[in-house]
Parts: structure tokens; C-alpha cells; sequence
């Protein structure tokens, strides 16, 4: 078996996962994980599969192509790294949460902190619905923060640059979290 990542966005509609699917089914893929969203009008999906082999890349691409540009959706097919391409660093989960004004760098800021640190973001939320209320703009970040990165390092860095970004931020561990939002 190969595996293959495909992307998939546009417009949301009804019926585009029933499509998608539909086509993988026909070429005898499994879907193996799925993650799927609407931002405000417009999908965007990622389905990783496993197809037999040989199915070549081109055909996979076709045949989604086909079904899908008629809904004015754009597609991206390319295949998964085998395990091991990459190297695998021991890290813990936690959960970053900013809340504040909206305006321009928010995320680029936190990000970059994030970055220099090597801190891997696995899933972000933003919702960023304008003006002053701080409530109305929120960014979470689940991350895997590596072991051997200084947690108290680490912190100060992000806590000065949300200050400076004039942001309320929060670093739990995601066990924490998760605990905490349960009640």
C-alpha cells in the first residue's frame, strides 16, 4: 500500500466529503484520517490515505479532479512520507491561549516566538471577529513543545511577546487543559 495526502479547498456546499469519498472508493482507498473545517464560506479538508498499489499519483489526482472542479473546488494530491523520513524529537502536548484586541501580526508574532524555540504547532483555532472587545478574538494553539527545550525560557519569551502584542496568553500542559475544560 502507498499512502497519499489530499488536500482539498472552496466554497463549502453540502456533499463535497460524500464526493471525495465516493472517488476514493471507487479507486479502492482507505481514508485513514480526516481533518475537515469551514472557515466562515470556504472548506478546506485533508484526507490521508492508503491506495493499492499501483495507483499511480496522476489517476488519483484525475479522478478528483474530475469530481470536484465541477463544485469549483481546488485540489492538491501528493504523496506521504514513509515513516522515518523525518526525524521524530520527544516532545509533551500543551495548549497556548491568547486572547485580545485584534490587529495585524497577532499570530505571525506568536508563531515566530514558537518557531525560534522549536516548538511544533499541531492544531491552531483563530477566530478573529474585529474591534476592541478581547472576547471576540481568541487564538489556541495545541503544540509539542521538545523536552530538552527550557519550559522557563520558553515562557518568558512567549509572555513578553504577548505583552508586547497587548494579548492575555495561557500555557497549559493539554492533560491540564483538557481537565480543566471538562468540569
Amino acid at each position: 500500500m502507498q499512502k497519499f495526502v489530499i488536500s482539498v479547498l472552496g466554497y463549502d456546499r453540502p456533499g463535497i466529503i460524500a464526493t471525495v469519498s465516493r472517488v476514493l472508493f471507487e479507486l479502492e482507498c482507505n481514508v485513514e484520517d480526516v481533518s475537515q473545517t469551514t472557515l466562515q464560506t470556504e472548506f478546506a479538508g485533508i484526507f490521508i490515505i492508503s491506495a493499492p498499489d499501483p495507483l499511480p499519483e496522476e489517476k488519483l489526482f484525475s479522478e478528483l479532479q474530475n469530481a470536484l472542479t465541477p463544485m469549483g473546488l481546488s485540489i492538491l494530491v501528493k504523496p506521504m512520507r514513509k515513516n522515518g523520513e523525518q526525524g521524530s524529537v520527544s516532545s509533551e502536548p500543551f495548549v497556548v491561549t491568547t486572547i485580545g484586541p485584534d490587529r495585524l501580526g497577532l499570530v505571525a508574532g506568536i508563531t515566530e516566538v514558537m518557531a525560534r524555540f522549536g516548538v511544533n504547532i499541531t492544531n491552531l483555532k483563530a477566530a478573529f471577529r474585529g474591534g476592541k472587545d478581547p472576547r471576540h478574538n481568541v487564538m489556541i494553539y495545541e503544540v509539542d513543545i521538545p523536552v530538552q527545550t527550557s519550559q522557563g525560557a520558553f515562557r518568558k519569551a512567549l509572555t513578553d511577546r504577548a505583552v508586547e502584542l497587548g494579548l492575555d496568553i495561557s500555557l497549559q500542559h493539554r492533560e491540564i487543559f483538557e481537565a480543566i475544560h471538562r468540569i
